[in-house]
């Protein structure tokens, strides 16, 4: 049986791994990825960090396929995935170092954004990485007129789907306690946007 394929993902696999090489270091030992899709992204990058433990995610109806790729690949540094629906599902405290999404932000309803935020908010340690990979607007205007095209197509298929602005993803990251370190221009009009989680403030 032929096994899914994302032409998107095997695009984008390569300028993610040159950003990546830039912002991983030795002592970032856990990464989450919030969506992993069919696994492509985990499998082609995990082996170039082999100190980095690899965790993939999904919702219910994609994980077993998911895992079945994981399985086949027997890469080492990749553990089982697990199902992770944002809005629904949490996770342990103060366990990932770097967080990486890729193509979700444009997915998931607005509400769902807000709450993937808040949620890394509360259990990255301060120096804890994000990064959120996909398609942005800037000033409230479409960058290309293919994006505007994209647009459409997605909120055909959900009202509340559709490319993001850059200025309320930054404004909610800065609420919850985020800094950004570098707004990475890519291939096919999309960004990667690297975040660092600051230190913790009590709030009295």
């Amino acid at each position: 049986m032929e096994k899914p394929f994302s032409p998107a993902a095997d695009r984008n696999k390569e300028p993610i791994l040159e950003v990546l090489k830039k912002v991983l270091r030795p002592e970032d030992q856990v990464l989450l990825e919030v969506g992993s899709g069919r696994g492509q992204h985990a499998i082609y990058l995990a082996p170039f960090f082999p100190k980095t433990t690899w965790q993939p995610t999904e919702t219910s109806e994609n994980l077993p396929m998911l895992r079945e790729a994981i399985k086949e690949s027997g890469i080492r540094n990749i553990r089982t995935p697990y199902r992770l629906k944002i809005g629904e599902d949490d996770f342990p405290i103060r366990t990932y170092d770097v967080v990486l999404t890729v193509n979700t932000f444009h997915i998931m309803h607005w509400k769902e954004c807000k709450s993937f935020i808040k949620l890394i908010s509360g259990r990255l340690e301060e120096g804890g990485k994000v990064l959120i990979y996909g398609p942005f607007n800037y000033n409230g205007k479409f960058t290309t007129p293919s994006n505007e095209e994209f647009d459409k197509t997605l909120k055909e298929k959900d009202p509340q789907s559709g490319i993001r602005s850059f200025e309320d993803v930054l404004a909610a990251m800065f609420k919850n306690g985020f800094e950004l370190i570098k707004d990475y221009e890519m291939p096919s009009n999309n960004r990667m946007l690297y975040f660092r989680r600051l230190k913790f403030i009590s709030k009295r």
